[in-house]
């Protein structure tokens, strides 16, 4: 049973099938439509998080190819408090023919493909967010035609998505810079999982606290919100913290010129990124949302097809 729990454990051979679906599967739409490759097929989607793009990309995608989503919020799974995860997943594997899970802890992701008979797909845990990662490398291959040999920089938080960015530049091709403060750093494990890939692409990767460094010739600008869910304690800390790393203007000048500014959502303008940027010449921040949609429904038909 093939699940997507984060890209490390996929081949390079695997999610390059997947982008190359991706594309196809948008151009099919574009084109009048996709073919029911899905029909008769159920989506569970179980929700710790609220959700805008995840909830509305994931049930939209299973529409578009014949199927359909249900949406289970908190309230009526209370995963491992209501019930164990391992019978959840039992239980919905009875029902549908795919699960994809929102979660706080990745661990509740990982028990859920365990214990299910059925492709298990994360929608986002607290560790990485795969199929916003994918999403991203369609958006940047539409931009730039190609993705080995450009230049991502991911400034702030190095959190799920940083992780999950990283891992997809080195099966992809993409040199990789992130600039974080002091304690907001990628995890170890997560540069030690990233390794043999890193090794085998031969991508640059560099780790800094200067912004203005790690956009030098890069192609793609990428942040993400200073406070994720979970962190809202951690508001006034973080604000200060990460003051001098927000996405502005002065920043982007100081990329490549065809440089394209990217963000995963939901944005706090003017924290992260500026008003100015997210609506400027250089964003693709809306292009990359949409595309949410047409990554995974190349999830959903590889692993559900």
């Amino acid at each position: 049973m093939k699940h997507l729990l984060d890209l490390a454990s996929w081949s390079t051979e695997e999610l390059e099938h997947l982008l190359r679906l991706a594309v196809h599967l948008k151009m099919e739409w574009q084109s009048g439509g996709n073919r029911p490759v899905l029909q008769g097929k159920l989506l569970a989607m179980v929700f710790q998080k609220p959700s805008l793009r995840t909830r509305v990309s994931f049930e939209v995608a299973m529409k578009h190819l014949g199927g359909d989503a249900l949406m289970l919020g908190p309230q009526e799974i209370g995963l491992g408090k209501r019930e164990s995860i391992a019978d959840v997943a039992r239980v919905l594997s009875g029902y549908v023919q795919g699960i994809m899970a929102r979660v706080f802890d990745h661990s509740h992701v990982v028990e859920l493909s365990q214990y299910a008979s059925v492709p298990v797909i994360n929608g986002l845990s607290d560790d990485t967010h795969p199929c916003q990662a994918m999403a991203d490398m369609l958006t940047i291959h539409e931009r730039f035609g190609q993705l080995k040999g450009l230049k991502l920089a991911y400034i702030g938080d190095g959190n799920n998505v940083a992780t999950s960015l990283l891992y997809a530049a080195a099966h992809f091709g993409l040199d990789f810079a992130i600039a974080a403060p002091e304690g907001y750093e990628l995890p170890e494990r997560v540069r030690e999982i990233a390794a043999p890939l890193i090794a085998r692409s031969g991508i640059h990767v560099e780790a800094m606290d200067d912004p203005q460094a790690a956009v030098r010739n890069a192609h793609v600008i990428y942040t993400d919100t200073w406070v994720s869910m979970g962190q809202e304690e951690e508001t006034a800390a973080r604000r200060a913290t990460f003051a001098p790393y927000q996405v502005n203007e002065a920043l982007v000048a100081a990329a490549d010129k065809e440089a394209i500014v990217l963000h995963c959502l939901p944005a706090h303008r003017g924290d992260e990124i500026t008003d100015a940027v997210t609506d400027g010449p250089h964003s693709r921040i809306f292009q990359q949302a949409e595309n949410r949609l047409h990554a995974q429904k190349a999830i959903l038909a590889h692993l559900m097809g």
